[in-house]
């Protein structure tokens, strides 16, 4: 005779859907292989960790195609099927493939910047925090809950710190890292308390209840959530590098190795953008008039000190090169929340929200591939100024046609078809939304960072000082300039592309 707690015990038990985690978790499980494989392997077969990783992190990719057919979720509340923690639709399939397959862009510059570092860094722990930290990117826009959501961010970033100073012996690295570390604890922190108050307030993780429930509160608890509302914001603009959390930004790119600051510049930012779009648009929409004005102030800032910021590099000053493109980045970051701000105005925040999606998948391919550039040019010219790429068409005319695209798209130019696309697309997200203003901003950085950008592009077809020096490209570095080119050219040639990601199936 059964006991009546059997019956109970029954309906806590819940199936796993093992398909709808799997992106993740084999990323997850590719990490923990290579650091139990790091045990065993003499020092001269250390290579194949990080072919080990780069094929868990194709696999983890690939297993997004089984995903396409329709939403998945799983980590339900028992009675309750509508609220879950992890959900495979749309927006998180996007997201993940841009972290996952930016993750092995990344994965594939590191093989051989390992090799050339002569064991300045240690491979085992290298490939298990950049696999981890991938892990945990691809977690977070699947994430529904705010624990969830936390904890994603977390083992996505805490990875990435280490990573940033593991070079040993080299004081810049060291210092990047405890710069990064101690701002990122800072807006955790932060973030940690809003979210504290958010949950006082409504009684729920869950982002739907959260939706519902917060617009229920007693007076008593306005402020409050008001309050846990803009801490909670102040932490994700930390993370997508948004002006004044952005001054992190260019001395960590330039201590980390390069392929670090490359997955920085594209999975960290979207990381920060996924997690800022739940927690805004699912988690809080009836907060709008607080978050939207907060976000429109914001994006009009960063856009602006990340593009006055790269015009001010001395293309003869060392590492001129990485700290343009971590400048550069700033300002895209700040295109990035035009949409999301434009969300909190727009009637159609799915399409609105559609637009980041799209753009932040032209940044990610582009950004990528001008670093797999830089990689490139780094390998002979270690203080990879911008000076050095003078007359690389010369030596390498591929590498060079290829940059030049690279960065025509980052300003919306054509060849560069699907960057000028993306521009427009967020552009009239903002001007649908009545954000004339912003709209105005954008165009004026638009034009600033055309400057930057065609003074670099230029500076390559210009003759070289001296005898050209030939590039030796390694086969990794080939095959992620090569990924790169091809995805960039393909969604040039068919920008009509990207609007399937404006419906994100969040709504």
């Amino acid at each position: 005779m059964s006991s009546p707690a059997q019956p109970l015990a029954a309906s806590l038990v819940q199936s796993v859907d093992w398909l709808a985690i799997a992106p993740p978790t084999i990323a997850a499980v590719a990490g923990l292989v290579v650091l139990v494989a790091d045990l065993f392997l003499p020092e001269h077969r250390k290579a194949l960790l990080g072919w080990t990783s780069v094929a868990g992190l194709a696999a983890a990719t690939a297993m997004l195609l089984p995903l396409l057919d329709g939403d998945r979720s799983t980590f339900c509340l028992t009675g309750d099927a509508a609220v879950c923690s992890y959900t495979a639709d749309r927006f998180t399939l996007v997201i993940q493939f841009l972290v996952l397959g930016g993750a092995l862009l990344s994965a594939l510059l590191s093989v051989t910047a390992l090799k050339d570092a002569r064991k300045e860094l240690p491979e085992g722990e290298y490939w298990f925090l950049l696999v981890s930290s991938a892990a945990g990117a691809a977690l977070l826009p699947a994430s529904r809950d705010l624990a969830t959501l936390i904890v994603a961010l977390e083992v996505a970033s805490l990875p990435a710190f280490a990573l940033v100073g593991l070079r040993y012996g080299d004081r810049k690295s060291s210092e990047a890292a405890l710069k990064f570390f101690l701002s990122s604890v800072t807006a955790t922190a932060v973030s940690l308390m809003g979210i504290s108050f958010v949950y006082a307030t409504t009684g729920t993780l869950y982002l739907t209840q959260v939706a519902d429930r917060i617009q229920n509160v007693d007076g008593q608890f306005h402020t409050l959530a008001q309050t846990g509302v803009v801490l909670t914001l102040v932490g994700f603009a930390f993370k997508t590098a948004a002006v004044p959390f952005h001054f992190w930004v260019p001395d960590t790119y330039v201590g980390a190795p390069l392929p670090i600051a490359a997955y920085l510049s594209v999975i960290g930012k979207a990381v920060g953008f996924s997690g800022l779009i739940l927690v805004t648009v699912v988690a809080l929409p009836s907060y709008a008039d607080v978050w939207g004005p907060a976000l429109a102030a914001l994006a009009a800032l960063t856009m602006t000190v990340g593009n006055v910021g790269a015009l001010r590099q001395q293309a003869t000053r060392a590492y001129s090169a990485v700290r343009l493109l971590a400048w550069s980045s700033v300002g895209q970051a700040g295109y990035l929340l035009v949409p999301i701000a434009a969300a909190a105005y727009s009637g159609d925040a799915e399409k609105s929200i559609g637009s980041t999606v799209a753009y932040a998948l032209m940044y990610g391919a582009v950004n990528l591939g001008a670093f797999a550039v830089a990689a490139l040019v780094g390998r002979t010219k270690s203080l990879n100024r911008v000076a050095d790429y003078r007359g690389l068409y010369a030596s390498s005319p591929l590498s060079a046609l290829l940059l030049a695209f690279f960065l025509l798209c980052l300003a919306g130019l054509p060849p560069g078809i699907i960057g000028l696309f993306a521009k427009v697309t967020v552009f009239s997200a903002a001007v649908d939304a009545g954000l004339g203003w912003l709209a105005v901003i954008m165009a004026v950085n638009v034009v600033i960072a055309l400057f930057y950008y065609l003074q670099w592009t230029a500076l390559l077809f210009r003759a070289p000082e001296g005898e050209p020096v030939k590039h030796r490209v390694p086969g990794p570095v080939t095959a992620a300039i090569a990924l790169t080119g091809v995805l960039g050219i393909a969604l040039s040639g068919a920008p009509q592309l990207v609007l399937r990601f404006t419906d994100t199936g969040l709504f």
